[in-house]
């Protein structure tokens, strides 16, 4: 019954993203970001005041696994201080790659997301949206 819940939930954000659109203006971050396995791509606009995501939303074609990951996200973030994000970023990694549900974070709705773990070679399709914010907010640096 929770998979089914979950499933419809990710096909959901598949097929009416939130936050779809660009932001502009001189103080909106973006980045385009392409899935390196798959060839997904997007771009993320941010802005960030007083240490908080103040908007944030997204554009681009992709898996249906990509897209609702990045619309949870969205959704997630919008208003969340950085340090939160932070935490939120580590869970999301910590979930989609070792199938663990961190107990520091609330994920929300991106626990439907927990049986992508399973599948390996989606890993990346799931965590693309964070992969992008980790490079516009220069969270983690190569």
């Amino acid at each position: 019954m929770l998979d089914q819940i979950y499933r419809q939930l990710v096909i959901d954000h598949a097929k009416n993203r939130r936050n779809y659109k660009r932001l502009d203006g001189p103080d909106v971050k973006h980045i385009h970001y392409k899935n390196p396995t798959c060839g997904d791509v997007m771009t993320l606009f941010l802005t960030v005041k007083d240490h908080r995501i103040n908007d944030i939303s997204f554009v681009g074609e992709g898996c249906s696994i990509s897209m609702a990951s990045v619309s949870i996200m969205t959704e997630l973030l919008k208003g969340t201080d950085i340090e939160e994000v932070i935490k939120l970023r580590e869970g999301m990694e910590r979930m989609i790659r070792y199938g663990e549900i961190p107990s520091d974070c609330d994920l929300g709705d991106a626990l439907a997301l927990v049986g992508v773990h399973k599948l390996r070679a989606r890993h990346n399709c799931a965590l693309m949206g964070w992969q992008a914010l980790d490079r516009v907010l220069e969270l983690k640096k190569d």
